[in-house]
C-alpha cells in the first residue's frame, strides 16, 4: 500500500493498527498519524524487535490492506 494512502486513510486504519499491535497505546497511534516510519519505530519500541523486524511486520500488515 502506498504511504500516502496510509496517511490519507489513517482515521480508518487506526482500529486495524490497534488490533494488529495491541501493545500500542492510543497516544502511540495518535503520534504515528499514518507515518510508516513512526509505526515501525513504535513497534520496535513496544515489542523489543529490531528495526528490520519492525519494518517487515509493517510491510506484511500493509500487504493485507485493500489497495
Amino acid at each position: 500500500m502506498n504511504r500516502d494512502i496510509i496517511e490519507g486513510n489513517w482515521k480508518q486504519l487506526k482500529g486495524k493498527v490497534r488490533q494488529q499491535w495491541g501493545k500500542l497505546t492510543d497516544d502511540d497511534v495518535d503520534v504515528i498519524a499514518g507515518k510508516r516510519t513512526e509505526l515501525a519505530g513504535r513497534i520496535q519500541e513496544r515489542y523489543g524487535v529490531t528495526k528490520d523486524e519492525a519494518e517487515r511486520r509493517v510491510k506484511e500488515w500493509e500487504d493485507t490492506l485493500p489497495h
